[in-house]
């Protein structure tokens, strides 16, 4: 079958198709005909050699997925032919992962789903579904009728937690470093759009007075000090990315950096974070035209995943990069 496999740390145009043999089934474990991915960050430091000790050469790379359920072991809770999203807990890191025609996964990081949505638009929405929603619902413990801030907004994640926070029924506040981009938050729902330009509390604060109950640092350590000021007494901020690929912070004071009361948190969380309802929700709501997917560009075929990693590298276009095999 056609892959693409990482011998080590390579440039974009190393990235090619190769050939391994179709992974067998073994229990707990299935095999997926893939027909879609996003890329992602993680992927793009696993190309270049800055990922964790927890990744492994060789690797095929792709930490998520969508496909149909090709074969399973005996007991198997899934059936050929289902179609399921697949994402985290070790894939493409410590076993292969997505950019295949076929993957062999692990039953636990598959959620099932119904949707007669084009792969493109289905392989969009998992993994930033599944960030997003984890980041609001399970470290910002956000809910309805909360202001939260999303610093960070135009990427990926931050534009799915525009829509889903919206979406529960929460006001949100968005930034971008661009004004070209307000349209692009404001489509998403946002109720108000911050330029940042590496200090918003002054911005935020004049929107909400007592500060936001919750925010979601995108953005990263640079300027992760600032966002905490933006956060009322007892509120949570939630670190879960970084744009600047800054994640460590030389001579860290917790009581120079974090404001009295304001809790922070970081949100790495699994697949088993995101509930199958809430998938399912979410593809029914962009079925409906309730919600908009963020697709920057797709493209068709492993022979283009090298494009797609240009278009992910240049961020010039907000949204999803996702490639289709179907």
């Amino acid at each position: 079958m056609d892959v693409i496999r990482l011998e080590g740390p390579c440039e974009i145009d190393e990235m090619r198709v190769s050939q391994l043999p179709v992974p067998q089934v073994r229990e707990g474990w299935m095999r997926v005909r893939v027909e879609a991915f996003g890329i992602n960050e993680s992927e793009s430091h696993s190309r270049r050699g800055l990922s964790d000790p927890d990744f492994t050469y060789p690797r095929v790379l792709g930490i998520e997925g969508v496909g149909v359920v090709d074969e399973v072991a005996p007991g198997s809770v899934f059936q050929p032919g289902q179609q399921v999203a697949f994402m985290m807990g070790g894939l493409g890191r410590e076993y292969d992962g997505s950019y295949a025609r076929y993957t062999l996964i692990p039953e636990r990081i598959a959620i099932p789903f119904t949707s007669d949505l084009d792969w493109a638009t289905i392989g969009a929405i998992p993994e930033m579904t599944q960030t997003a929603y984890g980041s609001l619902v399970h470290a910002m413990r956000a809910r309805s009728g909360d202001t939260v801030l999303v610093r960070g907004g135009t990427s990926t994640v931050g534009l799915m937690a525009v829509r889903l926070g919206v979406r529960m029924g929460m006001t949100v506040i968005a930034t971008t470093r661009r004004e070209s981009a307000r349209p692009v938050l404001n489509e998403a729902g946002a109720a108000h759009v911050v330029i940042d330009d590496g200090r918003i509390e002054g911005k935020v604060r004049a929107l909400a007075p007592g500060g936001v109950d919750a925010a979601l640092e995108l953005v990263g350590i640079p300027v992760l000090g600032d966002t905490l000021r933006c956060v009322r007494p007892g509120g949570m901020v939630s670190f879960t990315g970084s744009l600047t690929d800054v994640w460590s912070m030389k001579d860290f004071s917790p009581f120079g950096l974090i404001p009295s009361t304001v809790g922070l948190t970081v949100y790495h969380g699994q697949a088993w974070d995101l509930l199958a309802s809430v998938l399912q929700e979410v593809l029914d709501a962009v079925k409906a035209g309730e919600m908009s997917v963020p697709i920057a560009r797709v493209f068709h075929g492993l022979e283009q995943v090298p494009d797609a990693h240009r278009a992910l590298d240049s961020h010039a276009v907000p949204g999803k990069n996702v490639v289709v095999l179907g």
